[in-house]
Order: C-alpha cells, then structure tokens, then sequence
C-alpha cells in the first residue's frame, strides 16, 4: 500500500518537484517547490479528516496534494493533465493499488482552474487546498518595484487561515491584506475564479466556502 512518507521520501519525486519549480521560477510564477506542496498536501489531508473521512482518503489527499504540480515540469500549459500521466506512471512503479492510483490521478487531473471539477472528495479537498494556498512567501521577486499584479497581491497577504467550522458546515479562507501594497479588488482580478471554484468543491464536501479579508466576509 502506497504511503505518502514513501512517495514524500522518493527521490525521483523530489527531482521532478525541484525541477518543475525551476521552469515556474524562469516564467515568472509563484513558488510551487516544497514549501507549497507539503502545505497542500496537509490541507487536503486536514480538511477530509476534519470531515469525519478515513485515514486512508485523508492520506491519498494527502499524496495527491504533494504530486499535484509536477506536470509543470512538461509545461504550465495543461500541467494538471501532464502532472496526471506522470503522477500514473511513478505511482505504478511504485507498486502502489491501481484503486488508489485512480483515486490520486483524478484529482491532479481535475485541480486547476480552466478544467478543475470536484468529481470526488479528494478532488474536492485538493482544490480546496491549492487554491486557498495565497501568503507573501510564495512570492520570489527580490525587486517590489517590478511586482506585476500576482506578486503584489501574494506579497501583499501578511497572514493567511483556512479553518472549518466547528459545526463543518463552512471552510473559510481569512486573509489580512495589506492595503497600502494591494487594494482588495485587486485580489479579486486575480483570485475571482478560484474562489467560485472553492465554493463548489466545499459544496461537494457538504459545505460553504467564505472569504474574510481584514475582518470583514466578502463570499
């Protein structure tokens, strides 16, 4: 039984994750390295257990989460569906169930924006987790006064929470966002389209999704 220590421990994994973040470092984006997987991975794995989901659903949220991005190592462009095939054949290398496979593959194939559906829990707390990933670490321009408007609005979130409910009726993303680096709408512009896709996927988890920025609720 596949376990995420071992794939987390896999040194073709940690090559192809290095080297993914390489070519996003090169475009421009956002840190995706360990730092983003790893709090991804954890994520999913805490919003299915928090649900009251098995162990076993939480783990395999869990590996999907930290394999998610690696198809960013073929191009941005379709790396969801990349990441998907690569992520089939080092799992099946492994050894690894085919009905965990199928589980994990689905997930990072259905995790980004322009084609992303919660078709299972897994999916759903993946995207959840991934999308709700917004803090000024990520951001790896040294030069603030070159940010285009994703770095700005990442560099400008100096605190970042996503909690369920004690009732596990709502997930909720709270930010603090400083104003003077980024205006609120400004987020939007970026974020508008993550944020819908959020409050479907907690809607397949039996959710809301909501967004506090600076204490107040805007979703």
């Amino acid at each position: 039984m596949i376990t995420f220590e071992a794939v987390r421990n896999n040194p073709a994994i940690h090559t192809y994750i290095e080297r993914a973040n390489e070519s996003l470092r090169a475009l421009g984006f956002t840190e995706h390295s360990f730092p983003h997987v790893l709090k991804v991975a954890n994520t999913a794995s805490y919003i299915l257990l928090t649900l009251g989901y098995s162990q076993r659903e939480a783990e395999l949220a869990q590996i999907a989460g930290y394999l998610h991005d690696i198809g960013n190592l073929v191009n941005r462009i379709d790396h969801a569906q990349s990441g998907a095939v690569m992520a089939f054949r080092i799992l099946d290398n492994m050894g690894a169930d085919p009905a965990d496979i199928a589980t994990i593959v689905t997930a990072i194939g259905n995790h980004d924006e322009g084609t992303a559906e919660a078709v299972n829990p897994v999916a759903a707390a993946l995207i959840l987790a991934d999308k709700t990933d917004v803090r000024r670490s990520r951001v790896r321009n040294p030069d603030i006064s070159s940010f285009d408007i994703h770095d700005r609005v990442n560099y400008a979130v100096t605190s970042s929470e996503t909690k369920i409910s004690d009732d596990h009726k709502t997930i909720t993303l709270t930010l603090s966002v400083d104003t003077e680096m980024c205006a609120v709408m400004d987020y939007f512009e970026i974020f508008l389209g993550r944020m819908i896709l959020c409050r479907k996927a907690a809607a397949r988890l039996g959710m809301a999704f909501h967004l506090d920025i600076n204490g107040q609720r805007l979703l």
